[in-house]
C-alpha cells in the first residue's frame, strides 16, 4: 500500500491532508492520534469505503482497485456489522457468500477455533460479550484469507482478557507474513503487535517511526510532544 499526498474533504471540513505512508507486505503499522485526528477516515480510505479527495492511493499496485484487489483486504471497524439473531456459524456463512468464497463447515470451524469461539459456533451473536463479538468480526475478516488487515480502534470496550486474546490472534496473523494497519489510542498495546508507528493530528501525519520504533515510554513522550494542544 502506498499513499502520496492523500487527502479527504467532507464538504467544508478537511479530515485529512497530504498523508504519505507506505505499508509493505508483512509489515505492521500502528497509527496513534487523538479523537478527530482522522484515523477512522484513513482506515476507510485504505479499505476503499471512501475515495480520496486529493492525492494518490495505490493498493497492491493499483490506483483504482478492482473487486479482486478489495478481496485482499480484511476490515474490522467500530461496528461489527454482524447480525445478532444469527449464530456465529450463520454469520460466517452469510459473509462467505458475500465474499464469494465457499462456506465450508470445516473452514468455518477452523476460523472459529482460531479466535477461540468454536464452542459457541451454534450460539446467536446477541448472547456474546463485546470481546466475543470482536473476535467473531476478526474471524469474518479472515474468511477470504486477506493479505492486509485493517483495524479501527480494535481494543475499544474490551476487558483485559479479551485484549490479551485479541493480541495473540493479531500476532499469529502477522507471523504468517500478513500486513496489519491498526488505529488506537493505546500506545502499549499498539506497539505489542506492530513494528512501525505513526501519529496523526488534525488530519496531518506529524510523526513516523521509519524502521526504528521506540519503546512504549519513549513513544508516549513523543506522542505527548506531537499532540499537545490537540
Amino acid at each position: 500500500m502506498e499513499a502520496r499526498g492523500l487527502g479527504k474533504r467532507f464538504v467544508s471540513v478537511r479530515a485529512l491532508s497530504d498523508v504519505d505512508l507506505d505499508v509493505h507486505p508483512g509489515e505492521s503499522l500502528a497509527i496513534f492520534g487523538p479523537n478527530g485526528a482522522g484515523k477512522t477516515t484513513l482506515i476507510k480510505l485504505f479499505s476503499t469505503i471512501l475515495e480520496p479527495s486529493s492525492g494518490r492511493l495505490r493498493l497492491f499496485g493499483e490506483e483504482r482497485p478492482r473487486p479482486e484487489v478489495r478481496r485482499r483486504i480484511g476490515l474490522v471497524s467500530h461496528g461489527s456489522f454482524l447480525y445478532g439473531d444469527l449464530t456465529a456459524e450463520e454469520n460466517l456463512r452469510f459473509y462467505a457468500g458475500l465474499y464469494g468464497v465457499a462456506a465450508d463447515p470445516a473452514r468455518i470451524g477452523v476460523l472459529l477455533a482460531e479466535v477461540g469461539l468454536e464452542a459457541w459456533r451454534g450460539r446467536p451473536l446477541k448472547t456474546f460479550s463485546r470481546g466475543m463479538e470482536q473476535r467473531l468480526a476478526l474471524a469474518r475478516a479472515f474468511l477470504h484469507d486477506p493479505e492486509l488487515l485493517l483495524l479501527d480502534e480494535p481494543y475499544s470496550g474490551l476487558d483485559p482478557q479479551a485484549v490479551a486474546h485479541l493480541q495473540e490472534i493479531l500476532l499469529r496473523f502477522h507471523r504468517r507474513g500478513k500486513a496489519i494497519v491498526l488505529t488506537t489510542h493505546d500506545i502499549g498495546r499498539g506497539l505489542e503487535v506492530c513494528d512501525r508507528a505513526s501519529i496523526l493530528k488534525g488530519g496531518h501525519l506529524v510523526w513516523h517511526s521509519g524502521r526504528f520504533v521506540p519503546g512504549p515510554q519513549e513513544m508516549a513522550r513523543i506522542y505527548e510532544r506531537q499532540t499537545s494542544g490537540a
